[in-house]
């Protein structure tokens, strides 16, 4: 039966996407955001600071929550960097906790987290392959650990169930996201269009990877929700099928009705840093939604930057026959998620069409 929702980071790449599944699902959604939502919405959206604990203690007791979908997330502002960062483990480590201890002793019965692939290693260097969630603890220091240590010790104390998802570049709408590599893709499309130049690779490599459209991620967290196989458990979730970004490119090209240029290694927070008059220009021609390039983007030139330069590594790719087992076996082609996320921005009118 559905319940009360509760979605931390509701403006998220993960948290957007959950909350409109919950609620397409008949569930009473609340969103916790800093921000207002720029989309139509039944849900009740409450702004809360996370690492202020007196303020989750006297805001989230009251609020009747059975599930919590926990998607929110502070990153440093040097991307790579901070995922070693003994600081940015401590602040996401204690933004849980603050809401866990405003759940606490309520009705909560399921608590879902996300990690990723990082859990494998994939930033340190070539990840075994695949990934599994059975494989020995990666040594190095990571939010993911004290945030699941964290949840298997409370769990064991209240009463309630927990399941961790592990997704590979989730492809989805966020504003300002740290790690939206749709958004990247498309304003860099854009942008090189308005200057009269072909679409051009500019990664580095050609890694083998995967992706997980934030919808089919979306359909899995309410999957985890009810059943029973997915309680105290990990699983990796992807679309389903293989890729190489380079080999999507022609997709991207189609979509913006652009020439493919030929590869040219290049980092794109370099190449983006004077393209807000650019942008600004894009806008006004093509009435977009009015916003800086920054606030659409956000950190996720690097993240872009990071997918698509890694020489030293073959691919990326992690097993999902766990969740397959268990029950949910949802599969989208990437490609086509790729084109249908480009399509639905341009006509929402944060991309040109």
């Amino acid at each position: 039966m559905p319940g009360t929702l509760l979605v931390a980071g509701a403006l998220g790449l993960v948290g957007r996407a959950a909350l409109q599944r919950f609620e397409a699902a008949g569930w009473e959604v609340i969103g916790l955001s800093r921000r207002p939502p720029d989309f139509g919405t039944r849900a009740r959206f409450l702004a809360l600071d996370l690492m202020d604990a007196a303020a989750c203690r006297a805001t989230l007791p009251g609020l009747g929550v059975t599930h919590l979908v926990y998607a929110a997330l502070q990153e440093k502002p040097a991307l790579r960097a901070g995922w070693l960062d003994a600081e940015q483990i401590k602040t996401n480590r204690a933004m849980l906790a603050h809401t866990l201890a405003g759940l606490e002793g309520g009705p909560l019965r399921h608590v879902a987290v996300l990690q990723g692939t990082k859990a494998y290693g994939v930033h340190l260097g070539q990840m075994p392959i695949p990934g599994r969630e059975d494989a020995p603890r990666h040594m190095h220091p990571n939010f993911y650990w004290a945030q699941e240590d964290l949840l298997r010790e409370r769990a064991a104390r209240g009463g309630w169930h927990w399941t961790v998802l592990r997704p590979q570049a989730v492809i989805g709408h966020a504003r300002g996201s740290a790690m939206n590599l749709l958004a990247a893709i498309g304003a860099y499309a854009a942008i090189s269009r308005e200057l009269g130049l072909p679409l051009v690779y500019p990664g580095r490599g050609d890694r083998i990877t995967e992706a997980t459209d934030a919808r089919l991620l979306a359909s899995a967290l309410l999957w985890a929700a009810g059943a029973e196989a997915a309680r105290d458990q990990i699983f990796n979730v992807a679309n389903g099928d293989v890729l190489t970004w380079r080999g999507l490119w022609p997709v991207v090209a189609r979509v913006f009705g652009m020439e493919i240029g030929a590869p040219h290694p290049m980092p794109l927070t370099a190449l983006m840093v004077d393209k807000e008059p650019v942008w600004q220009r894009i806008v006004a021609r093509h009435g977009l939604r009015p916003g800086t390039l920054a606030e659409l983007v956000g950190a996720s030139w690097q993240f872009a930057d990071f997918a698509f330069s890694r020489e030293e590594q073959t691919a990326s790719l992690v097993s999902t026959i766990k969740i397959r087992q268990a029950g949910f076996g949802d599969c989208v082609d990437s490609a086509a998620m790729l084109e249908w996320w480009l399509r639905h921005l341009q006509e929402a009118r944060i991309l040109p069409a």
